[in-house]
């Protein structure tokens, strides 16, 4: 039997602290770090993602951020062929893997059998879709996706054509639905010495957090961001553009509502994110909690899981 690889992963929701606490890990497990977040894969998206800086990276290396840009594809199993290629290069300089991020399916398709991310792309059948939808709209292949698997129609936007199209693509492809396929998410994986810690916070001072940061991005130019993405010809109607933050702002650039009212979108669309995230990853027992706001600092926080992966996947650095 091959040697299992070694992986620790660090999930939680938006704006809890994930990005520091995670950098000094790395340097307390002689770790590297490979991004989870769905946002972070663009380039020129940074504030509004709280995409790690140069500067906050402390010279710990980052993977998986910066590599797209912000309208091509990138797909869950994209992201699993690359983050388990990084996995397997930095276990072998005998460092350890940090998987750190809130993004669920990325999560999962590393530490599940996700079957369906295995089903390859039918570039002439996306072509006929992308045309439908360019000739009827969304809601027309939306509906369609409707009638063939109703429940991963109600957990996808009528707006995302690319996962619609996905999603219709799989069943085409294999006479199943991604729901049933879904099933297999409980099916965990086998390759890894697998350690797994989850953040949480008291509820109110999470949401405290997430509104500050919001009024933070603000401050930081998040609307001369967008602007910038605009005039370089990124629409409204990509996927990486309906992202928390980004299409609120369009919105307020296109006169539909006022900045307060954008603001305010964006910190409840952030709030709502956060309790979703939870919820998802609740359903994984293998993942330790850890309430960050019962320490005192940072530090004690990072020392104890420290302790704890070195202890849970026998490291011995």
């Amino acid at each position: 039997m091959d040697k299992k690889e070694n992986l620790f992963i660090l999930i939680g929701p938006t704006a809890i602290g994930k990005t520091s606490l995670s950098i000094d890990l790395a340097k307390n497990l002689n770790g590297e770090i490979i991004s989870a977040d769905s946002m972070q894969i663009y380039k020129y998206m940074d504030i509004g993602t709280a995409k790690v800086t140069k500067e906050e990276m402390e010279s710990i290396p980052h993977y998986l951020i910066d590599i797209v840009y912000p309208n091509e594809d990138f797909t869950v199993s994209d992201y699993k062929k690359a983050a388990t290629k990084h996995i397997t290069e930095v276990n072998n300089r005998e460092k350890l893997p940090l998987v750190v991020g809130g993004t669920g399916l990325y999560i999962n398709s590393l530490v599940y059998q996700l079957n369906f991310t295995q089903v390859c792309p039918n570039e002439e059948f996306r072509k006929k879709y992308e045309d439908l939808a360019d000739k009827y709209g969304n809601q027309y292949i939306y509906d369609e996706l409707k009638k063939i698997d109703l429940y991963s129609s109600q957990k996808i936007s009528p707006k995302d054509r690319k996962r619609i199209i996905r999603a219709l693509e799989i069943y085409y492809e294999t006479g199943k639905t991604m729901s049933e396929y879904n099933k297999d998410f409980r099916k965990p994986v086998e390759n890894y010495n697998l350690s797994m810690i989850g953040l949480n916070m008291d509820r109110t001072l999470l949401y405290n957090r997430i509104n500050q940061r919001v009024d933070l991005m603000i401050e930081k130019g998040l609307i001369d961001e967008i602007k910038m993405l605009l005039e370089m010809g990124y629409t409204k109607d990509l996927v990486s553009m309906q992202g928390i933050g980004y299409k609120e702002i369009v919105y307020y650039l296109q006169g539909d509502i006022s900045l307060d009212k954008a603001i305010e979108l964006i910190k409840k669309g952030s709030r709502n994110y956060a309790k979703r995230q939870l919820t998802w990853f609740r359903r994984d027992n293998r993942i330790k909690w850890i309430d960050v706001d019962t320490f005192h600092h940072i530090k004690d926080i990072s020392q104890y899981i420290t302790n704890y992966v070195k202890e849970s996947i026998s490291l011995n650095n």
